[in-house]
């Protein structure tokens, strides 16, 4: 399976960057994952004409070619980075990739919470009706000081964090074609699921 996982942040020390090299590294032989920044994307500014910018459709492009995502966030004031909201912003507002795709969800901190409150919030953001995701329920992935247990070669030296992580990317390996099987029993529910829209109901109907 191939799948590509975002560092939810533009900070150029996150340990989040380097949970994901770790998990590209550490699981290779399970599946292929791309490590995709977000931090070159403009910022999101709801242009009139829906135009998206050439780093957005690329962005789109590999979201859609890929068989999962995995989405690793920071915690900022008890949310995800502003950087994530806005390429999440631009993916809602034009192509909507993310509708129906398998999503993962993984984060570390400095402190020792990693990132919970960011990780229920980000649940909540992809469950809306122009991204749709289908996040991986009844896990979570929470690295708490992160500095002191991701090394400089981006390994991972808390053995029972690595045993957990392993057995959520297992579970996320077996998700991927759960969704897709389950997908294949309504054809139509993605496309319209794209098609949705909030401006009939602003004008006193029901949103299609």
């Amino acid at each position: 399976m191939k799948f590509l996982a975002i560092v939810g942040t533009n900070s150029d020390r996150s340990t989040n960057r380097k949970l994901l090299q770790f998990m590209q590294k550490h699981f290779k032989t399970q599946a292929d994952i791309e490590v995709q920044e977000i931090k070159d994307l403009p910022a999101f500014d709801e242009p009139e004409d829906h135009h998206i910018p050439a780093a957005v459709q690329a962005f789109s492009d590999k979201i859609a070619a890929a068989d999962g995502i995995i989405i690793a966030t920071p915690e900022y004031d008890h949310s995800i980075p502003a950087v994530l909201k806005s390429a999440l912003e631009w993916l809602s507002y034009t192509t909507r990739p993310l509708i129906d795709k398998p999503v993962m969800i993984v984060g570390s901190s400095l402190g020792s919470l990693g990132t919970s409150r960011a990780q229920a919030h980000l649940r909540q953001i992809l469950d809306a009706p122009e991204l749709k995701a289908r996040v991986m329920p009844g896990t979570e992935f929470l690295l708490g000081h992160s500095a002191q247990v991701l090394d400089e070669n981006n390994d991972l030296l808390d053995t029972a964090k690595v045993k957990e992580l392993e057995e959520s990317f297992a579970e996320f390996c077996d998700f991927v074609p759960l969704v897709n099987e389950l997908l294949q029993k309504y054809p139509n529910r993605t496309a319209a699921n794209k098609s949705f829209s909030w401006e009939v109901e602003n004008q006193g109907g029901q949103a299609k």
